[in-house]
Parts: structure tokens; C-alpha cells; sequence
């Protein structure tokens, strides 16, 4: 398996109150704050969810229901200065459930194949070409994954998380990402990507 291809950006430096101060005072329910809140997390939120997806008419939408589903549940996050990774948690959950529902319509022949990955769109002018080779074989074989693998596979492959961080923000156990890992994997493998992608 080849290495994985970080193309998170690095979280920019806090400009103002702390996470902390600011879930406190959403709580209290002063408006400012989540706007405040939206604002320093709406480019990591979208971002995500665009590469989760792979671009489309739902990554707006999928966007701002983890804003809302987070801003809803304030009151069960134990520790204010963890913000950030909770909202990453749930937005990989709330991408997760569109994903599942996604593929469920298709079965059943209620909703029509996904758009083709603007690849270009999720790496930019600069990646290099070993690099974009191995996007375009993920993103090439993603739409055939079940949800859960592709969303492991992303976070692993493509996002450059580790196996602990996958597994919390998944919901799920080490072993349940391993596997998931292991199944994109070989996904990846029998449609010819495997090798595309730096091989096992």
C-alpha cells in the first residue's frame, strides 16, 4: 500500500477568541459565536465534505446539515477546546449517511449514477503527477465502494489520517477501519487501480 497523500490544509491559526470561549458562548446563545464558529470551520467543513463526495450538488447541503447537527448537540460536547475534531467527526458521519442513502436509491433505481469526479477541482494546479495518477485511480473506483469503505479510504488515502482518528471519527472500532482499509484496498486492486495507485 502506498503512502497516503495528505491534501488537508494545515488549521490556521485562531484569529480571536478561543474554540473554547466560543462554544461556551453559543451555548449562552449569543449569536455572534456561531457565526464566528461558522466562520473559522466553514472551509474545513466544505473542503471535507468535497472530498468525501467527490464534488456535486449535495456537498453545500451536507455542509451545513454538520453545522447544524453540531450546533444542535453543543450541549453534549464534554470539552469546548476540542471543537474543531468534533465538528471533523461529525461532518464524516453526516457525509457518511448521504453516501449510504446515496447508494441505497441507486440499487433501487431511484437515483442516477453520480457525476464524474472534477479531479482538478479537488487537487489543484501543482500536484504532482505521481500524485494526481493516484487520485484518479481512488476517485475512478470510489463510486463502486460501499459508503463506508470509500469514507475510510478518503480519510486514509486521500486525507493522510491516521488509523486512530478514522476509527473516532467513524464511530467505529481500530479493527472495523483496518478492515474497511483492506476492502478498498483490494477494490482497488481489482479494478486495475492497485498498481495506478503505488500498489500494496
Amino acid at each position: 500500500m502506498s503512502a497516503p497523500v495528505p491534501l488537508r490544509a494545515n488549521p490556521v491559526p485562531a484569529v480571536g477568541p478561543s474554540d473554547a470561549a466560543l462554544v461556551v458562548a453559543a451555548r449562552a446563545g449569543e449569536e455572534w459565536a456561531f457565526e464566528a464558529l461558522y466562520r473559522r470551520y466553514a472551509d474545513m467543513v466544505h473542503g471535507l465534505v468535497f472530498r468525501l463526495i467527490g464534488g456535486g450538488s449535495d456537498v453545500d447541503d451536507v455542509a451545513q446539515d454538520s453545522f447544524v447537527q453540531a450546533f444542535r448537540s453543543l450541549d453534549r460536547l464534554e470539552d469546548p477546546g476540542v471543537f474543531r475534531a468534533w465538528l471533523w467527526g461529525i461532518t464524516v458521519r453526516t457525509t457518511g449517511k448521504l453516501l449510504r442513502r446515496h447508494r441505497l436509491f441507486a440499487r433501487l433505481g431511484l437515483r442516477r449514477r453520480e457525476a464524474p469526479v472534477d479531479f482538478d477541482a479537488i487537487v489543484g494546479p501543482g500536484c504532482p503527477p505521481d500524485v494526481y495518477a493516484e487520485l484518479r485511480a481512488i476517485y475512478a473506483t470510489l463510486r463502486e465502494m460501499p459508503a463506508d469503505v470509500r469514507v475510510a479510504l478518503v480519510l486514509r488515502r486521500v486525507e493522510g489520517h491516521g488509523l486512530d482518528a478514522i476509527a473516532k471519527a467513524m464511530g467505529v472500532s481500530l479493527a472495523t477501519v483496518k478492515r474497511r482499509l483492506s476492502q478498498g484496498d483490494a477494490l482497488l486492486g481489482a479494478h486495475g487501480a492497485g498498481d495506478e495507485a503505488g500498489g500494496p
